[in-house]
């Protein structure tokens, strides 16, 4: 039995919060950087904005994806949205192109959303525009998660997690395993995998 998602009640959910702090740590290894890249962030399932908000009020140009029309709406009619250095795409992860030398990708608990059969392409896409020196921030979900069950979703042994990570250097990676709920109050047991890597110079 595949997963079934079901965003607009997500978005109604998480309105408001605050950005992911996978995202403030890597604004902030940014911010110590001392030849920082040039500010041009792509946030990958952006859904409602908590993140793209947060890019643009510290003057990053951002570029702004995600497999649904009601996120990128609702995302461009925030109050507190600076649209000046905003761009916006409709596209899922199977079909995802990203532009080259990118500073920051940032992928706030989307990519488990991603096939498993499409993942290696996806992952591929990432590590590749990202420029030397470049940060990903974002989330894996473990073997142990709940959601593990549906074959629709990816998922990652620890192992698995560190191959990915080999072309970068890890600045901060957080395993979480332990009960919870879900934005929508159900009960779930998480295995997370939190993540800022810096790409390393080829």
């Amino acid at each position: 039995m595949d997963f079934e998602t079901r965003w607009s009640q997500y978005y109604q959910a998480v309105e408001g919060r605050p950005p992911r702090s996978t995202l403030t740590r890597a604004l902030e290894c940014y911010a110590a950087d001392a030849e920082p890249l040039p500010p041009f962030a792509v946030d990958l399932g952006c859904g409602d904005g908590r993140d793209t908000v947060e890019l643009l009020r510290q003057g990053w140009r951002v570029l702004a994806i995600d497999g649904e029309p009601e996120a990128i709406t609702r995302l461009r009619q925030r109050e507190d949205c600076d649209r000046t250095y905003l761009e916006t795409r409709v596209q899922r992860f199977e079909s995802l192109t990203l532009p080259p030398d990118v500073s920051l990708i940032n992928a706030s608990f989307c990519l488990p959303f991603c096939p498993p059969e499409q993942f290696p392409h996806l992952w591929e896409e990432i590590v590749v525009a990202l420029a030397p020196g470049g940060r990903f921030c974002g989330q894996l979900f473990g073997d142990q998660d709940s959601w593990a069950a549906y074959p629709n979703l990816t998922h990652h042994r620890r192992d698995q997690v560190a191959d990915l990570l080999a072309p970068f250097t890890v600045e901060w990676l957080e395993e979480e395993n332990h009960p919870g709920q879900t934005a929508l109050g159900e009960e779930k047991h998480w295995h997370i995998f939190q993540i800022v890597a810096r790409k390393q110079a080829q």
